[in-house]
């Protein structure tokens, strides 16, 4: 009597079992599926009924490194990051037979697959678009699971060492090529206001003394140690009249 006593508090000790807030349990009963049970106390009858717990937290899986050829037959190498949860558990159970490690290689896949058929500038530049177009291939491939695929980013892309100097180069080429046109603009800025203010100075002579003015004004606020004597332009032509003609 004591030993079957023992046996049976041990098969109602082992048939308790307690899931947590975000856990569920898939229950079969003789290997049919029978439902799905929790959060809470649950009774489990021992060697009839076998329970599967699923999370239904989100799930951060960091899909490794893969090398990949984009479109301009440039090899990367690119890893990314996936989220998602379990909406409905019975499918994760019943429907696959690992949940987790088949969005794991269907990531991988999706992931070489798209990236392969990008050019490296729209790999670099546009991440967003990218980003969304795998979440989409994804969760729509892993929906009879019952997963449900929130989010999707590249996180890193790594670049052979010559490809980065090459976009280095290419840089600072386009820096230069900006300055430059910059400059060009500044300039040409310059000689449309020094062309209108001749135009002004030309309808009356007497600006130009009062620019001369200006000027002496300027200087000698700066250096007060300069100083500065105005010489005619007519003076000076009537020397260089005379250097000719000898």
């Amino acid at each position: 009597m004591g030993v079957l006593l023992i046996i049976a508090v041990v098969l109602i000790l082992s048939s308790i079992k307690v899931l947590k807030e975000y856990e569920r349990g898939v229950i079969l009963t003789l290997g049919r599926f029978s439902g799905v049970k929790g959060p809470g106390l649950i009774i489990v009858i021992p060697g009839i009924q076998q329970m599967f717990r699923i999370s239904t937290r989100v799930v951060v899986l960091d899909v490794p490194p893969q090398d990949i050829i984009t479109l301009d037959n440039i090899s990367v190498k690119v890893n990314a990051v996936v989220y998602f949860r379990v909406l409905n558990p019975e499918a994760a159970v019943l429907n696959v037979e690992n949940y987790m490690y088949a969005t794991s290689q269907f990531s991988q896949t999706t992931l070489r697959s798209i990236l392969g058929q990008a050019e490296l500038d729209e790999l670099l530049a546009k991440r967003e678009k990218i980003n969304k177009q795998l979440q989409e291939i994804i969760d729509l491939h892993t929906e009879p699971w019952g997963i449900k695929v929130s989010s999707v980013e590249v996180k890193n892309v790594d670049l052979p060492q010559e490809m980065q100097r090459a976009i280095a180069r290419q840089a600072e080429a386009e820096r230069e090529r900006r300055a430059k046109v910059i400059h060009a603009e500044g300039e040409f800025q310059a000689a449309e206001k020094l062309s209108s203010a001749a135009s002004i100075i030309a309808k009356n002579p007497a600006a130009i003394q009062l620019r001369y003015l200006q000027t002496l004004t300027e200087i000698a606020t700066e250096k007060n140690s300069t100083t500065l004597f105005p010489i005619p332009v007519d003076l000076i032509s009537l020397f260089l009249n005379k250097t000719r003609q000898n």
